[in-house]
């Protein structure tokens, strides 16, 4: 019988000292808009591989060097190659392979303020990777330049957030009152709060919030109610040394342990057991 070749190995995340990160949280003149502004370069050639799974971020991605390669939901191919690029929700997973060339900066928005910052449907923007000439125009490519030629990394992420600042400033807050509460109300529920409470809560149709939402958050109450209560799940099992899936399951309600599986299924892409691995 003839030997079967091993398959080959799959590209794994960048090891410590294959590459350098500054993670800033947002300034207080950006609290709502945005969550953090990271920068990132590779040093080490190679063949690297990041899985993330679906969050409530919405990325803006300003890249410097060698390009990206991103599947959503899928394994990347090669015309699936980005350097800098703008996304909106997506419900599954992000797969993300680089060459060790990678060098970027990083803006993480929250859908109210990527909705306030961008001026269009959020919905536009799912599940998708956009140009951010395209919706920026001319000041995007100032702005790229001016980040490129800075050498320091703390003045880039603060020329970052002073763009930022300055195009909310000049924008009005698009997002109703009304469903910025219920927004909120979502999130801090950990995605428990039922549709229909929220609904009658601001006294209108579930139809018409989820319209509403699809155009300021990105998708319908039920989606980012899913998306949120899979985080929390997340998060509590990367606190534990060894998960009880079960608890979890019942602490952020589950109907069972085989629903929070089916969930880690479509926004991870792989068990819970899996995601927790991969994201520890």
């Amino acid at each position: 019988m003839e030997a079967r070749s091993p398959a080959p190995a799959l590209p794994s995340p960048p090891q410590c000292g294959h590459y350098e990160i500054l993670h800033r949280g947002a300034p207080a003149a950006l609290a709502g808009h945005v969550t953090s502004i990271t920068c990132y370069r590779e040093s080490v050639p190679g063949h690297f591989r990041q899985i993330e799974p679906a969050s409530l971020d919405i990325p803006l991605i300003i890249g410097f060097d060698g390009p990206f390669a991103i599947g959503i939901g899928h394994t990347p191919g090669p015309s699936d190659t980005v350097t800098s690029f703008a996304s909106g929700l997506a419900p599954r997973n992000v797969v993300i392979d680089s060459f060790g060339s990678a060098h970027c900066l990083q803006i993480n928005f929250t859908p109210l303020g990527a909705y306030r910052f961008f001026g269009l449907p959020m919905h536009e923007l799912n599940s998708r990777l956009i140009a951010p000439d395209d919706l920026l125009g001319p000041a995007f490519a100032e702005l790229r330049q001016r980040l490129g030629e800075e050498a320091d990394w703390n003045r880039r992420a603060d020329l970052a957030a002073a763009f930022v600042i300055q195009r909310l400033g000049k924008r009005p807050a698009t997002a109703s009152p009304a469903i910025a509460a219920a927004y909120a109300a979502l999130v801090g529920s950990g995605g428990r709060l039922r549709v229909e409470t929220l609904a009658r809560r601001l006294d209108v149709s579930r139809k018409h919030l989820a319209h509403r939402f699809s155009i300021e958050v990105g998708a319908n109450p039920k989606t980012v109610a899913r998306i949120v209560r899979f985080n929390s799940a997340l998060a509590k099992a990367r606190a534990q040394a060894s998960p009880d899936w079960a608890d979890i399951a019942l602490e952020c309600g589950y109907a069972d342990q085989a629903h929070l599986v089916r969930e880690f299924r479509d926004f991870a892409g792989c068990s819970p057991v899996r995601a927790g691995q991969m994201l520890m």
